[in-house]
């Protein structure tokens, strides 16, 4: 755009000359072609149908009708055109902006601290692992301590049910070889005191002196039986009741020594008579008779009131 003059000091305003005017020509011009160009779109885009035009001819001689003309059928509706849909406008790829450079400082206290926590990850489950590893273990030796201290009750009570028969096989082939030894020891006195009988009886019927005849007795002697009881009497263990009473029999050498006792009557007692048993064992030998003589068989009657 020019620079416009400024009219000179008492003169009228000028317009300044215009130098444009083929733009403003051109602008005008192509105003009109736009405006035509959409007159002409407006009319090619209406859509008249055409109008049908029917005529019936009728002739004169004819005396009857025509049948009437069929109707035509209606013209079908022009099916709508389909509706063009445009394919939406592409989207514009919007790049992400450039991540910011991370400080190589912090990058390599980052992967540290990562590093940190796998190894810690790790450390906790080695740790893991183990304390599952030792419990398995604990669980198998007290399985196995279990099983060692069954084993070992069990062999214990074998060999205690094995040392406890040993036990009474012992102690019931002690019994039989006391008993064995008792009956052996019986016999012997038995067997002695016959021959001795046999001795004294031969040697008075070959008329020897009367020793012999005197130690078997003929002649009763109260101060030698008070002695014989005496005797058992100092050998008695134990307290009773006074009412008993019981019997026996005693065989003897002539020496005293006792070689048989044989209960003839019990007290009722067992406790009682086999302590007047042992007594009478344990007083052997008997004392003998002022003449040096015993009898030797002597019957008494042992009654507890007497034995005090």
């Amino acid at each position: 755009m020019q620079n416009m003059k400024p009219a000179t000091a008492g003169g009228p305003y000028k317009v300044p000359r215009q130098h444009n005017g083929l733009r403003s020509g051109f602008l005008a011009v192509t105003m009109h072609a736009v405006l035509l160009l959409f007159l002409w779109v407006g009319v090619s885009w209406q859509n008249n149908d055409p109008v049908e035009v029917q005529a019936e001819i009728w002739d004169m001689k004819v005396q009857e009708a025509a049948p009437p003309a069929p109707t035509p059928d209606p013209a079908p509706e022009p099916e709508p055109e389909p509706e063009v849909v445009q394919p939406p406008p592409p989207v514009p790829k919007v790049e992400a902006p450039p991540e910011p450079k991370e400080d190589p400082e912090i990058a390599l206290q980052r992967i540290k601290k990562k590093k940190l926590e796998e190894e810690k990850a790790e450390k906790l489950e080695q740790a893991r692992l183990k304390k599952e590893a030792d419990e398995k273990l604990a669980k198998l030796e007290a399985k196995k301590k279990a099983e060692q201290k069954a084993k070992e009750e069990k062999e214990k009570a074998e060999e205690e049910a094995r040392e406890k028969a040993l036990a009474e096989k012992e102690k019931k082939k002690a019994a039989a070889e006391k008993l064995a030894k008792e009956k052996a020891e019986k016999a012997a006195k038995d067997k002695a005191f016959a021959a001795e009988m046999s001795r004294i009886t031969g040697a008075a019927a070959k008329g020897t002196t009367g020793t012999a005849a005197q130690s078997t007795g003929g002649r009763t002697d109260g101060g030698y039986r008070a002695a014989v009881i005496a005797k058992i009497k100092s050998n008695l263990n134990g307290n009773f009741d006074d009412n008993l009473t019981a019997s026996y029999a005693i065989k003897q050498l002539p020496t005293g020594e006792i070689i048989g006792v044989r209960k003839l009557k019990g007290s009722g007692s067992d406790a009682y008579d086999r302590a007047i048993e042992s007594a009478i064992n344990a007083s052997s030998p008997l004392p003998k008779k002022k003449d040096g003589t015993v009898e030797s068989d002597i019957t008494a009657d042992f009654k507890m009131k007497d034995m005090h």
